[in-house]
């Protein structure tokens, strides 16, 4: 059994444990030892942060190779036009090359507590609230991708990881929850161990 830790982590938070520079990191919220975060959340980004004790389930989450879906609701400057969520479900080209196929989409504000501090507006600019579904996790990739549209990023949380989601937490909340990970196969070393065993038998 595998443990595994919800959180809604916090604008400006590290997603780890130490800091040399003092800032806020997950041992402010997390007091559960022997876990580690499955992936990383910008330390200007908020949402979900999965975190377990087990290292073949921080695999599974974690692996580029298993292309685990996520979801962020983005909230961008200006009125989002259906020629950039067309761009951005088709593939922005970014300085590491074309990302994949989104999926994208104009959504209401979504219900989320403030973020504090709160995002600076400017008075004469609208904002837009979109939906981003990505099954890569390069660099800043949410960031970079809306300014290369157009419409630069000014709140972004990420909703969901695969099956797991936000509902239900507050920023700084978290759960738990116990996994059953399928017994897995026995690698080659193991199965020549026990070769050799059966042999002096």
């Amino acid at each position: 059994m595998a443990q595994l830790i919800l959180l809604y982590k916090p604008f400006r938070v590290l997603s780890q444990f130490t800091d040399q520079r003092g800032r806020p990191t997950l041992a402010h919220y997390i007091g559960a030892s022997g876990v580690y975060p499955a992936g990383r959340l910008d330390f200007d980004s908020e949402g979900l942060l999965l975190l377990t004790d087990d290292g073949r389930l921080q695999q599974r989450i974690a692996s580029p190779a298993r292309k685990m879906s996520k979801t962020y609701l983005v909230q961008v400057e200006g009125a989002i036009t259906d020629e950039a969520l067309e761009h951005l479900q088709s593939g922005v080209e970014l300085k590491d090359g074309l990302t994949r196929p989104a999926q994208a989409r104009r959504i209401d504000p979504p219900d989320l507590a403030a973020r504090q501090p709160p995002v600076r507006f400017r008075r004469d600019t609208p904002t837009s609230w979109i939906e981003l579904t990505l099954t890569e996790g390069r660099n800043r990739q949410v960031r970079r991708m809306t300014a290369a549209v157009d419409f630069p990023t000014l709140r972004l949380v990420r909703y969901r990881i695969g099956d797991w989601t936000l509902d239900g937490l507050q920023p700084g909340d978290s759960r738990q929850q116990t996994i059953h990970l399928p017994a897995s196969a026995p690698n080659q070393n193991q199965r020549n161990r026990r070769n050799r065993r059966r042999k002096r038998s």
